[in-house]
């Protein structure tokens, strides 16, 4: 039996699709379209510094993550034993997930219109971020501020890291793309 077509389409796809992509192409004189730059993956990444005293705390940072991703997020381990952090080999220690295609840019919608507005004392993200290679990574200070958590239910507030995979090939066209994605940077660049 065949699996039913879905017509979902994400906004800023739609919006990559009809308008970013133009844009890009504009400003940058590309000669072939698969020259645009796009985004191809959003990874969240966290390690929770209290895992050595409480080895169910990142399962449940896992599950706030998967809230927050819409996709299920992945307990991370220690490779290798450290007796001077009271790490053990193969201890939880963290969480991650890698969200592509339809939940990546449903991610990066409720990241820069809900998510973002909520931090407190916001004045835009920083402009020099960049990895020499057009991936962006940012970090969040608290995982509360999306509104899949339930607030009540949270025993600690924690922060993860948000990277920003893009096809670009140079930092100034990875960033020329995340704002015409409406990523908010701060002016002066830094």
């Amino acid at each position: 039996m065949a699996k039913a077509a879905t017509s979902y389409k994400p906004r800023l796809q739609s919006e990559y699709e009809d308008k970013i992509a133009k844009a890009m192409q504009e400003r940058f004189k590309y000669g072939n379209v698969h020259q645009i730059p796009k985004i191809t993956k959003i990874v969240l990444n966290a390690g929770v510094g209290d895992a050595t005293n409480n080895s169910k705390a990142p399962a449940e940072f896992a599950e706030d993550l998967s809230l927050i991703a819409g996709q299920k997020a992945v307990v991370t381990r220690a490779r290798k034993s450290v007796a001077t952090f009271k790490v053990r080999e193969d201890m939880p220690l963290g969480a991650k997930v890698t969200l592509r295609k339809t939940n990546m840019y449903d991610f990066l919608d409720r990241l820069v219109n809900i998510a973002m507005p909520r931090i407190r004392d916001f004045r835009g993200i920083k402009g020099n971020a960049f990895d020499g290679n057009g991936n962006y990574a940012m970090g969040l200070k608290e995982h509360i501020v999306f509104p899949e958590i339930n607030y009540d239910k949270v025993e600690k507030a924690r922060g993860f890291d948000v990277v920003i995979c893009t096809s670009a090939n140079t930092d100034e066209e990875a960033k020329a793309l995340l704002e015409l994605f409406n990523l908010p940077f701060r002016k002066g660049g830094k």
